[in-house]
């Protein structure tokens, strides 16, 4: 895909499609739940599709009525499946998943596609191990395919060194067909859209925060009950539009109806901090998620900022796209305590520092993330995407505001996340 034109104004307003890690959540706790369950305006795409046909491979009654699924919960009594289960891209789908299926006592295994099968697993395979799970895989378990035969779990105290939502979401599922407490301590609080959803569909959860970190405590053998959950706009994909009409010579945007938890809103939160024109209004609460429309205006001079790891949890999808705003910032910026980002959907440090090279940036590689020297312009260049949804993402923004050419080797891996992204962008922008 070719982008030959820089765009020279942003305008009207869109909503963007909605939140992948809540349209996941509601498949997961609407399965688990007793009752039925409704989730709209919930996201279809390659990742979330993998959560569908995984529940549905259970045994799971899942009808889709447009933007709408309804879903008939299994109360926890799922079927034991005929054939490997299939998590595709989607690490969300395999991590949170081993969870639920720790609480089955039949036998199941889980796959993924080549991306997927080379992410680590012992991460959510330990504790489920402690928890009394039995599970085998690739590499001790750390590699899928893995196997799983569970039931008979007992609660445990774990600490999770890498404040991923991941695991805790796991822990968390199995958790509640666990005899006794589960207790999950973070250095760093991580998404909390599990805590919240199970809050809303009933679950009783103690989170405290105390000098040993932020703690979420759930009891075994509590029932959920299906709900109607709203999905709202995903925060990770509304920042490409975002950015670009921060960056973009003049105009204005709207976004919808976007999820502005404060464990997911880091990114807006740094482009104010770097002196972007951006606001939320209309704030409200929607299932149990603060819900904002956002508005962005253009035009203003942006300046470099750090971000520490410590902010890492609640931008870490975002990061790819804010190193392009880091780009076209006055001074020096940096991230720092992002190593996770080596073992996403690609290795998006070693992604983002080979493209913004080659669109003239001056850039250092850290191994837990890079200093970034602004510019006024970039050059158009050849963009590798690696496979990777967010870096094509970000380096098509960065296209539309580089002069010259630039080329991306993969556009369709977008679909992972966004189908309709290169269309919903041509509907916002005006060119030079």
């Amino acid at each position: 895909m070719r982008i030959d034109r820089r765009v020279n104004k942003v305008r009207g307003e869109i909503r963007v499609p909605s939140d992948k890690s809540i349209s996941h959540r509601a498949v997961i706790l609407g399965s688990v739940a007793g009752g039925r369950t409704v989730a709209r305006k919930w996201l279809r795409s390659a990742d979330t599709l993998a959560t569908l046909d995984l529940f549905r491979a259970l045994g799971t009654r899942i009808e889709e009525r447009g933007e709408d699924l309804l879903i008939e919960g299994r109360s926890f009594l799922f079927e034991e499946p005929a054939d490997v289960l299939n998590a595709q891209n989607s690490g969300t789908t395999a991590r949170i998943c081993m969870g639920v299926l720790s609480t089955q006592p039949f036998f199941s295994v889980i796959t993924g596609d080549g991306s997927l099968r080379n992410r680590p697993m012992l991460r959510v395979v330990e504790p489920l191990r402690e928890m009394g799970a039995r599970i085998d895989g690739r590499e001790m378990g750390n590699r899928l395919p893995v196997s799983v035969r569970g039931g008979g779990l007992r609660g445990i105290s774990y600490f999770n060194k890498r404040s991923s939502a991941q695991v805790k979401s796991s822990l968390l599922m199995a958790g509640l067909r666990a005899e006794g407490l589960t207790e999950v301590v973070e250095p760093v609080l991580s998404r909390d859209h599990t805590e919240r959803m199970l809050s809303f569909f009933g679950a009783k959860l103690v989170t405290v925060s105390e000098e040993r970190g932020h703690i979420v405590k759930l009891e075994g053998g509590q029932e959920l009950e299906g709900r109607e959950v709203l999905c709202p706009a995903d925060p990770s994909s509304a920042a490409f539009f975002c950015a670009l009409a921060v960056l973009a010579p003049e105009g204005e945007l709207i976004l919808r109806e976007v999820l502005v938890n404060p464990t997911r809103d880091g990114f807006y939160r740094k482009l104010r901090e770097m002196g972007a024109d951006l606001e939320y209004e209309n704030l409200r609460e929607v299932s149990g998620e603060p819900v904002a429309d956002i508005r962005v205006r253009a035009g203003r001079r942006l300046k470099g900022i750090k971000v520490s790891g410590e902010e890492i949890p609640s931008m870490i999808d975002e990061i790819p796209i804010l190193a392009v705003v880091m780009a076209l910032a006055e001074g020096v910026s940096e991230v720092r305590g992002a190593r996770e980002l080596r073992v996403k959907e690609s290795d998006r440090i070693k992604a983002v520092v080979k493209n913004l090279r080659g669109m003239g940036v001056e850039v250092e590689e850290l191994e837990d993330g890079f200093i970034i020297e602004g510019r006024k312009r970039l050059r158009g260049a050849r963009i590798e995407t690696f496979g990777d949804h967010r870096i094509a993402m970000a380096f098509a923004i960065a296209g539309l505001l580089a002069e010259g050419e630039t080329e991306l080797d993969d556009p369709d891996c977008v679909k992972v996340s966004y189908p309709n992204f290169f269309e919903d962008l041509s509907s916002i922008v005006e060119y030079s």
